[in-house]
């Protein structure tokens, strides 16, 4: 995950209001959650790849999916190194590995040190905050 200051697709609270649904504002813009198994795409077995539902920057490629059995979509690994960024979460009385898009700062979930080889990472995302295209 990127460290970086890349540049970031900025709007205003109101253009993003405009531009997502409720569901999406509350989880990309205000760092919600979506309840287990209810958010799209959890189980989707599909190739394919999943995108920022604000920026439509790449995120994830299916490749890199697995079924963690929590109810969310889980990734070993990001598209690239500087496709999201980590940022400390200490709400709910833990400290967690915040995910969010390297390009627009869109809450995409936590990342967790409990998932398959090779990266040993469970990228546990809401998949609300991402769109998926299949593969042609």
């Amino acid at each position: 995950m990127s460290d970086t200051k890349t540049p970031k697709v900025q709007k205003t609270v109101q253009e993003w209001r405009e531009q997502l649904t409720p569901e999406q504002f509350q989880i990309a813009r205000k760092g919600g959650t979506e309840r287990a198994f209810t958010g799209p795409n959890w189980d989707t077995k599909e190739a394919g790849l999943y995108t920022c539902v604000c920026c439509d920057s790449p995120l994830f490629r299916s490749e890199t999916k697995f079924d963690s059995g929590t109810g969310w979509p889980s990734f070993t690994a990001p598209i690239s190194d500087d496709a999201v960024t980590a940022h400390k979460d200490r709400s709910f009385f833990m400290v967690r590995t915040e995910t969010r898009c390297a390009v627009c700062d869109a809450h995409l979930g936590h990342v967790f040190n409990d998932g398959p080889q090779p990266t040993g990472l469970r990228y546990c995302m809401n998949g609300t905050a991402m769109n998926f295209t299949p593969d042609a």
